[in-house]
């Protein structure tokens, strides 16, 4: 999907939506995943559940002492990553893709996050098409990010916020921190803070 000139956007959940129906699914706060049903119901639609909500936008501290999804990464050349053999050490991991204004923007600030040592980042394309479309997407961009695929969107679903880009801290236990729903300025003083909280 073309990467839309808006700061918001909804993932595709199904490949035949119409460019007017992406725009009129804009919302504040990230690109909203799409599925088959509605990606945000309406208050009516069910009960509140009991628990704290989870922002629509900012950290969330909800699921913090979750363990890390069992699960393996691919990316174009056939390489894998299995996100158990992360434990050791924190890492953010960051759920982006192509065609999100919002990921996009803050692909250039967790790619210096990155080379600066203070934490490792994986950053996860949601994107289902051409799989090296996503390397050249970051080569092009002079992001020296890995490629990362979750073509299936299981990040996304195990996650279930609804929103890219959505960026999950662990400790070294492969415990969750917190996760951050949308853009961030990973460059910020606010940032650094956050992340020292995997310490």
């Amino acid at each position: 999907m073309p990467n839309l000139p808006v700061s918001n956007c909804r993932r595709p959940g199904a490949r035949l939506f119409l460019a007017g129906a992406a725009c009129a699914a804009i919302v504040l706060g990230g690109c909203d995943r799409q599925s088959g049903g509605a990606a945000q119901p309406s208050a009516e639609a069910s009960p509140a559940k009991a628990g704290p909500a989870a922002p629509a936008h900012g950290v969330d501290r909800s699921h913090k002492g979750s363990a890390l999804p069992d699960l393996t990464l691919a990316d174009a050349a056939g390489g894998k990553l299995s996100l158990a053999s992360l434990k050791g050490k924190p890492f953010l991991l960051n759920l982006w893709a192509t065609w999100c204004a919002p990921c996009v923007k803050e692909l250039p600030a967790l790619d210096k996050l990155a080379q600066s040592g203070a934490i490792k980042v994986v950053a996860v394309s949601q994107d289902s098409g051409d799989p090296q479309a996503v390397g050249r997407f970051l080569k092009d961009r002079k992001v020296s990010l890995a490629a990362w695929l979750d073509p299936q969107n299981d990040l996304s679903f195990h996650y279930g916020t609804g929103t890219l880009p959505t960026s999950v801290l662990y400790d070294s236990q492969g415990r969750e921190v917190w996760r951050f729903v949308g853009e961030h300025d990973w460059a910020g003083a606010e940032a650094r803070a956050l992340i020292a909280e995997a310490r």
